[in-house]
């Protein structure tokens, strides 16, 4: 009795599975839709979604150069890494101190080699 329980459920389930399966068109029915789309134009082409236009400047080219030098003037552009919110931190050492910064600097690398330590190993 168990096994023809079991073998209803059986049949019962796989006829239900081939229906989950089963398709109102056919394949050519399908590309010939999908060929009809893209030729009304209803599936995009390419990877983007729709063509967009591109910007068109109201400014004639020496103004907006103009606009662009005189900003930079002021000190309204940032140069560099600087942000807008934090400026560029100017160096305000001498020529001199540069120089003495750089061979302090050097010195440590040469001692750092004598020593065995690699290049830029050295702790600061």
């Amino acid at each position: 009795m168990k096994k023809l329980v079991l073998a209803a459920i059986l049949v019962a389930s796989q006829s239900l599975a081939l229906s989950a399966f089963a398709q109102d068109k056919s394949r050519a029915e399908v590309k010939a839709d999908t060929a009809s789309a893209v030729k009304a134009g209803a599936i995009p082409k390419g990877e983007a979604n729709a063509p967009q236009a591109a910007a068109k400047s109201t400014k004639a080219r020496a103004d907006v150069k103009a606009d662009a030098a005189a900003a930079t003037k002021t000190g309204a552009v940032a140069k560099g890494e600087a942000t807008p919110d934090k400026a560029a931190a100017k160096n305000t050492m001498t020529t001199e101190e540069k120089a003495a910064a750089r061979a302090k600097r050097k010195a440590d690398a040469a001692a750092a080699a004598k020593t065995g330590i690699p290049k830029g190993e050295a702790s600061k």
